[in-house]
């Protein structure tokens, strides 16, 4: 009787090339979000210059950025001027002050930003300061 050869049973093996090109990849992500070259979420804004401008002490804080075409954000999120001051009484804590910076682009009429500033202050909002950066 004549018997077969069986062809011998090949053993899984991993490939290392694969995986280091997913490594490669994981590594460029992660130095792209490192160096902000992938924006993040928010307005871009040019801030007005000051010669007097100085720094903030890190405090309990919400940041309301004025875009152009009439866009309020806090904290990055978009909210309606008839909104800001619900989404800053979220934010803030019982008993906290909040400080409120006000984020402006160079570009937005005053009237915008003087709206912004009446609508903080009929909210109750006392401590509110403009962001620009020193010249």
């Amino acid at each position: 009787m004549r018997s077969w050869d069986e062809p011998k049973k090949r053993k899984a093996r991993v490939e290392i090339i694969p995986m280091i090109d997913v490594m490669m990849f994981l590594l460029v992500f992660f130095v792209l979000i490192s160096l902000n070259v992938i924006p993040a979420l928010g307005l871009k804004t040019h801030l007005p210059s000051s010669s007097t401008a100085q720094d903030l002490k890190p405090q309990a804080k919400a940041v309301i950025t004025i875009g152009l075409k009439d866009v309020i954000q806090v904290d990055g999120v978009d909210t309606p001027l008839s909104g800001l001051i619900g989404r800053l009484n979220e934010i803030r804590k019982d008993g906290e002050k909040l400080n409120v910076i006000v984020n402006s682009d160079r570009g937005v009429e005053v009237q915008r930003l003087v709206d912004v500033m009446d609508a903080l202050k009929q909210g109750g909002f006392d401590s509110i300061a403009i962001a620009t950066r020193k010249s």
